[in-house]
């Protein structure tokens, strides 16, 4: 009788299904579509685990992460983010890589109407309201305000700005024809082509660079290294190229 239940016991064991893995990614607002993507096919390729993805400008997420959000890997639209995750103890100095590249444009709605080529047409009377990522939080936000303080114009902007909590509210502001100019990513231009056009490519003097990391919290650890791994893979490049963004060189 012990060994029929002995038996019994260890056919019901097999039978049960490995317990199901998640990985929590926390990632820039302007990787939510190619994150997407990407969090598919790993799913495709990894059986069994679950990845869930929170989107939202770099700063606010390292806000989530420092009051106690459980995440796993975290993918920020600039370095200044990854940097504060590493002084804040969250991360390894040397777990950050930089897995993609992207361009900062002058958007404006599709049409153009108010005629806008340059950075220099914002200052026109044509120009009433110029979208722009809340910089402390946005890093599309910051790297505008870099640029255009380099450029001698940011004081001279100050009464047309409206600020967006993401780069992706950034973009919707243009779409809608609701500012007569914004500053977005590049792959944000390309995602509502149709809607947007690109003015021109804003040039920086610090390339707008994408890091990835692990968090030291993470009880998931090998599995968000290979979630990272793929990322950085050939089928996860592909992946980002499709999306419109460059690989590191």
């Amino acid at each position: 009788m012990k060994r029929i239940i002995l038996a019994l016991v260890l056919v019901l064991g097999l039978a049960v299904p490995a317990a199901a893995e998640e990985l929590v990614v926390s990632a820039a607002a302007s990787l939510t579509d190619a994150f997407t993507t990407v969090k598919t096919a790993f799913e495709k390729a990894n059986p069994g685990v679950t990845v869930t993805t929170n989107y939202a400008a770099s700063g606010a997420l390292y806000k989530q992460i420092e009051q106690g959000a459980p995440v796993d890997v975290f993918a920020s639209a600039n370095m200044k983010w990854m940097e504060k995750m590493v002084e804040g103890g969250f991360v390894d100095k040397a777990a950050p890589v930089v897995f993609a590249v992207n361009d900062l444009v002058l958007a404006v709605p599709h049409g153009n109407p108010a005629k806008v080529s340059s950075v220099d047409d914002l200052m026109g009377a044509a120009v009433k309201r110029v979208a722009i990522g809340t910089p402390k939080t946005v890093p599309a936000g910051n790297y505008a305000m870099v640029a255009l303080q380099d450029m001698g114009k940011w004081d001279a902007l100050q009464q047309k700005l409206v600020f967006g909590e993401s780069v992706r509210q950034v973009l919707d502001y243009v779409a809608r024809g609701e500012v007569e100019a914004g500053f977005v990513y590049a792959t944000d231009a390309k995602r509502d082509e149709g809607k947007v056009d690109v003015a021109t490519v804003i040039a920086l003097k610090k390339p707008v660079t994408y890091p990835i990391a692990v968090l030291k919290s993470s009880k998931q650890s090998a599995l968000a290294k290979k979630f990272i791994d793929y990322v950085r893979s050939p089928e996860g490049q592909k992946i980002l190229a499709g999306y419109g963004f460059s690989a590191p060189k």
